[in-house]
């Protein structure tokens, strides 16, 4: 275990931290950039760097990454990772260790080189943000994708550039001119090199060094180019992580390209321009106080003594569990380009994240769910059968789902989905499921019991589950003490019983017996594969228990590329945990990690799916390719209609 102080030296130390630049600097380089949206990458780097290291923030840090790790499903995987996703194998502990004794500079190093580890884990459920730096999206005026022309998969940048680009504002698109940039010239360009090397191999390496999210490294390459997606309940176009990366790094891309109506390859220098995501600052002090210092949501609460934990008994609901990743880029989200808005008649359904459309044919219905975690968790249920209705009304007998860029959410949506497509009959709508069953958890499942807690204030009770004959478990029954032995690379990893979730009980929806189409008239595309957490538990559970058709489109030529991106069961947020840990009384207990000091999140992946296939291996770790493949062409990379009409 790290070394922890006590909360009242360590406030102390960070309060004297405050005070080192409580006054700006004769040339303060965070005043230089305040009030602006977008600025150049050297003048956020020369902020983000104004700040010291301070060892009492890397213990406080490190303190609560490691002993939230403690109930991390996945530690012990990553020793050795199976095949095909061996490039994630990582000794976590090690990597803690060489955080904790690396000398750094400045606050920034330290924070990035524990961002950047954790996000090369490749589960995006398991990441360190720091909002102090991860507050920035770096944009180049040059979103890339990766299509066939005239039989031949290439590189280039997108011909909607200039379209797309211009709907990010003129506040972006005047600081390229006043740099004398010709951006609109690179549109629909083939690029042959990306700083001197092959296209696709520098996409490996931003697919190996920043895009994270996924362990299959074929969706992380398809996370590299530009798509199509629905951020909130509005059609989008997503940078990509080559041109919009979280956090500022680079100050430009070297390309090599030749320009439409060309034949001469040139080598073009391209900026990229940092927008700024974050709270407001007029300098060095307040960027701190605003955008890094801990807030009132940093940390958890106790919810027993909250004021706002526990309403009445009668109208008391049980917490929502939670699968998603986190993509920055949708803070920062602009829409599609409206050539490429669907023109197909849209029907019920489609307010929110659900977009619902009758294609040509008359025959073929979509079902774009571009999220699984709507504003509203019982109107998303209402929207599927709105929509399935309208679909029968209007003589549908095929349907086509399209999950691009659908990064998870409610876990009991999820489920929903797939078991109002299967009909009721299908049984159980899930996946067996355990937590870990280490001291600190054993601890919280016996003081909850202990305490009363139930599943309106915890997700540790065990009412909040089922046996496997699917009867929910009292609230008084320890699931995880004793703990059930597992092995994972001949590590003892010991596991709390198996069960069942209790998705049935937030249903507001009659689920049909039947499915309302045929299952063989049932198909799934993502374009990317880039479908996460709840998003690939769905899709999982549709091929593992329907075998229904999944097509992927993109990727790198010769290489695989899974239908699934990372599949946990269940995601806590820091804030989640630190709750559980403070609402079962045990937050002064020796292994509890500390409240953090600095504003920011480490999430992890907290329970476990196992596969219906193999019930010895989590369903992440399940190699399932899709069905079908199919090359993007410049008609369908961002037009979802011209794909589903394809598809």
């Amino acid at each position: 275990m790290l070394p922890l102080q006590s909360l009242a030296s360590l406030a102390a130390v960070v309060t004297s931290y405050h005070q080192a630049f409580a006054a700006p600097a004769p040339s303060d380089p965070c005043a230089a950039i305040a009030g602006k949206l977008f600025v150049l990458p050297a003048d956020v780097l020369a902020c983000e760097r104004s700040f010291p290291f301070n060892e009492t923030l890397r213990q406080n840090v490190l303190t609560t990454v490691s002993r939230v790790f403690d109930f991390y499903t996945f530690e012990n995987w990553y020793l050795d990772s199976p095949p095909p996703f061996q490039e994630s194998t990582n000794n976590i502990r090690a990597n803690l260790t060489r955080i904790n004794t690396t000398q750094y500079e400045t606050d920034y190093d330290f924070n990035i080189d524990l961002y950047d580890f954790t996000t090369q884990l490749n589960d995006g459920h398991t990441r360190w943000f720091t909002n102090c730096y991860t507050n920035w999206q770096n944009i180049l005026p040059a979103p890339f994708i990766n299509v066939e022309i005239n039989g031949t998969q290439g590189v280039y940048i997108a011909p909607d550039t200039v379209d797309f680009i211009s709907s990010i504002g003129t506040n972006y698109t005047d600081l390229l001119d006043e740099m004398g940039f010709d951006w609109q010239r690179l549109a629909g360009a083939q690029v042959t090199a990306l700083e001197g090397q092959d296209p696709y191999d520098y996409a490996d390496f931003v697919a190996d060094t920043v895009s994270g999210n996924f362990l299959d490294h074929g969706v992380r390459v398809n996370s590299v180019f530009s798509s199509y997606r629905i951020s909130g309940t509005d059609f989008s176009q997503r940078l990509g992580d080559l041109a919009g990366p979280t956090g500022v790094k680079q100050t430009s891309l070297e390309v090599k390209l030749i320009t439409v109506n060309s034949t001469t390859e040139e080598t073009v220098s391209i900026p990229y321009i940092a927008s700024f995501l974050g709270v407001a600052f007029t300098d060095q002090a307040s960027y701190w106080e605003n955008n890094c210092a801990a807030t009132p949501d940093t940390n958890g609460m106790d919810l027993r003594t909250s004021g706002s934990s526990r309403v009445s008994t009668a109208t008391a609901r049980r917490r929502l569990a939670q699968g998603n990743i986190i993509d920055k880029s949708n803070d920062s989200a602009v829409g599609l380009p409206p050539q490429f808005i669907p023109t197909a008649p849209q029907i019920d359904g489609s307010e929110g994240v659900i977009k619902n459309f009758i294609l040509p044919d008359n025959q073929t219905g979509v079902m774009f769910v571009g999220s699984f975690e709507p504003d509203d968790f019982d109107q998303f249920q209402a929207d599927t059968v709105a929509a399935i209705s309208a679909f029968q009304s209007a003589g549908i007998s095929r349907l086509l789902v399209d999950l691009t860029n659908n990064g998870g959410g409610f876990v009991c949506l999820g489920q929903f989905l797939f078991q109002y497509l299967a009909g009721s009959k299908i049984g159980y709508p899930g996946f067996v499921s355990t937590n870990r069953a280490n001291p600190l958890a054993q601890k919280i499942v016996a003081a909850d019991i202990a305490l009363g807690n139930d599943d309106t204030i915890t997700f540790y009770s065990a009412d909040n589950w089922a046996f496997l004959n699917d009867t929910e478990m009292p609230e008084s029954y320890n699931y995880i003490d004793p703990s059930l032995p597992f092995t994972v690379n001949s590590v003892n990893e010991p596991t709390s019983q198996r069960f069942h979730d209790t998705c049935q009980l937030s249903f507001t929806q009659t689920i049909p017996e039947d499915p309302p189409f045929l299952t063989e008239n049932v198909a799934i595309v993502k374009t990317l594969g880039n479908c996460a957490s709840t998003c690939a538990m769905f899709s999982t559970l549709m091929n593992e228990r329907l075998q229904t058709k999944i097509a992927v489109f993109g990727g790198k030529p010769g290489e695989n590329v899974e239908f699934k991106g990372m599949a946990g069961n269940q995601v806590l947020e820091w804030a989640d945990i630190d709750t559980e840990i403070k609402t079962a009384g045990l937050k002064d207990d020796h292994l509890a990690p500390p409240d953090l000091l600095v504003s920011g999140d480490f999430r992890h992946n907290w329970r476990t799916a196992w596969s219906w296939l193999n019930e010895s291996i989590p369903i992440a770790y399940l190699s399932e390719l899709p069905k079908i493949r199919f090359p993007y062409t410049l008609e369908t990379y961002n037009d979802p209609q011209n794909l589903w009409v394809f598809a």
